[in-house]
């Protein structure tokens, strides 16, 4: 299957942080036939091995974290429902988006409640709205019928669909972080029937949204020598700062700093220029922000690598990654695998 498709299948099922199970499930759909083994641990984190059959090899994990950003119900005000964010999700885009209320009967669409520009004072149109000011209207008159249909701790996410941008670019709800997701699958198809000197877990995980706990806890499982963590990092926009972000269309995006392994880091850098793959860059003065943060100190501390995808308008409905830059990416952690002991 193509990398875009890839994406394309698993981005289509909603999973906010602690609710993943629909996007796992398609995951690991595509990940049974590429793998020896699958399940899906306590906390919701998937986990997927390849063994290569020599004693003793090494362990390398291969993380990026399924869920996404969205919200939670918790309350009710008459027919309008109230509620906070799973994640990091920007207040300033809540007005006016619509969104899929998570029911354990189906989805229900809302919309989420926007004062007319008219009534707005001078001040009150200068600032966002507060989120805990904004409501959920799903068409119900009563709380007695919300209540009923949208029970307290039903999730929310985002609703816009996946599609293309241009030639090379993908817009979508929860690219971050399965387009990298998507990478790893397309890692998985490339590298079935190889023969490789580790042995491989695929590491989908929970909650990183929230905190990293899933990469907390599938490390502690996995007890992996090695580790390379995919994420999307901030991709170049007019408005952004240029030295906060890295480029689009720039390559795999290889970590510097505390959070990666130098002699990771290094191999990466070496196999991307020998190979002539794509690559930049990613300062990280101290910790990544990813699953890396967790995987690096689990147990003796595991070597770990980043490699990230650059990403516009992260933590949005409308993230876009050019999937030139995912196909690097998927050259370079092949090529690693490929020649995992040679250094």
């Amino acid at each position: 299957m193509e990398l875009k498709e890839i994406m394309r299948t698993l981005c289509e099922p909603q999973g906010p942080a602690g609710f993943e199970s629909a996007a796992t499930a398609a995951a690991a759909e595509l990940l049974r036939p590429l793998t020896d083994e699958l399940h899906t641990d306590p906390l919701g984190n998937l986990i997927a091995w390849r063994r290569c059959g020599l004693p003793n090899a090494p362990v390398v994990m291969l993380d990026a974290h399924m869920d996404q950003i969205g919200l939670i119900v918790t309350g009710y005000e008459k027919g309008f429902l109230r509620f906070e964010s799973l994640g990091g999700v920007d207040g300033r885009l809540l007005p006016a988006m619509e969104v899929e209320l998570l029911t354990k009967n189906g989805p229900i669409r809302g919309v989420i409640d926007a004062l007319p520009p008219h009534l707005l004072s001078a001040d009150e149109a200068e600032k966002p709205i507060p989120a805990d000011k904004l409501f959920i209207d799903a068409g119900f008159e009563t709380e007695e019928t919300a209540r009923a249909a949208v029970p307290q701790g039903t999730p929310a996410a985002f609703v816009t669909p996946f599609f293309a941008l241009g030639e090379h670019r993908v817009c979508s709800r929860s690219l971050d972080n399965r387009s990298c997701a998507a990478v790893l699958l397309a890692v998985m198809e490339r590298t079935k029937g190889k023969p490789l000197a580790v042995d491989v877990a695929v590491h989908l995980a929970a909650q990183e949204e929230v905190g990293g706990r899933g990469a907390l806890t599938g490390a502690w499982s996995i007890r992996p020598d090695y580790a390379i963590i995919v994420d999307v990092t901030f991709g170049h926009a007019p408005d952004c700062p240029r030295h906060r972000t890295v480029a689009m269309n720039g390559g795999a995006a290889i970590g510097v700093g505390p959070a990666a392994a130098r002699s990771v880091s290094d191999r990466l850098q070496k196999l991307a220029e020998e190979r002539k793959i794509p690559w930049q860059f990613e300062v990280m003065g101290g910790g990544s922000g990813t699953d890396a943060d967790e995987i690096q100190t689990t147990r003796e501390g595991v070597a770990t690598g980043i490699v990230s995808l650059p990403l516009k308008y992260m933590h949005t409905p409308v993230e876009v990654v050019d999937l030139r830059d995912a196909q690097a990416m998927a050259d370079l952690i092949v090529a690693w695998l490929e020649s995992f002991g040679e250094e």
